[in-house]
């Protein structure tokens, strides 16, 4: 990134290649919608083009684009307010079908979907910490450069969504 900030902007393209998908988890995870975490992604890239010049190059550049994809997830649910989350239906009905290996992946399938629905319950807070931590990798002191805070008070925030994702997925299964 410090050669992006000092014009070599080709060098963008490496950094779109080991940092895309981390990103677009990142935000589908937080979002639940593919289409709009895919754009959203651009438009993380996007403003880190644009505003290459505040990255300093102290501490990890993973600290400085989660900081960037929360701020574009900010504008993107600030903006959509009035759409709700939802799962596509359309998207089971050819998952629906015979067979043994068809019967273990489709339960397989509804565990994931069922952690998916439990996340979507979390608060915001939360399902950002257990995204973070869980499914982004990133360290408790990462996250806690991220969101601004403690590496004590991140371990606090994932160790109650836990508490809180599990009785929710507990409560959705029964």
């Amino acid at each position: 990134m410090l050669r992006v900030k000092a014009g070599d902007v080709d060098r963008m393209g490496l950094l779109f290649e080991r940092y895309h998908r981390k990103l677009f988890g990142f935000l589908y995870h937080m979002l639940g919608q593919a289409e709009a975490s895919e754009d959203l992604v651009q438009t993380v890239f996007y403003r880190m083009l644009k505003y290459r010049h505040t990255y300093t190059g102290e501490g990890e550049f993973r600290t400085w684009m989660y900081h960037l994809a929360r701020n574009v997830l900010a504008d993107h649910v600030k903006k959509n307010r009035h759409n709700a989350r939802h799962t596509d239906v359309a998207d089971w009905t050819e998952k629906i079908g015979g067979g043994a290996g068809a019967d273990e992946k489709l339960q397989r399938e509804q565990e994931v979907a069922t952690l998916h629905r439990a996340l979507a319950h979390l608060s915001d807070d939360y399902r950002e910490v257990l995204v973070l931590s869980r499914f982004q990798e990133l360290k408790y002191e990462e996250i806690a450069r991220v969101l601004n805070t403690t590496e004590g008070a991140v371990k606090v925030r994932v160790h109650r969504a836990m508490n809180e994702l599990k009785t929710i997925y507990l409560r959705i299964e029964n």
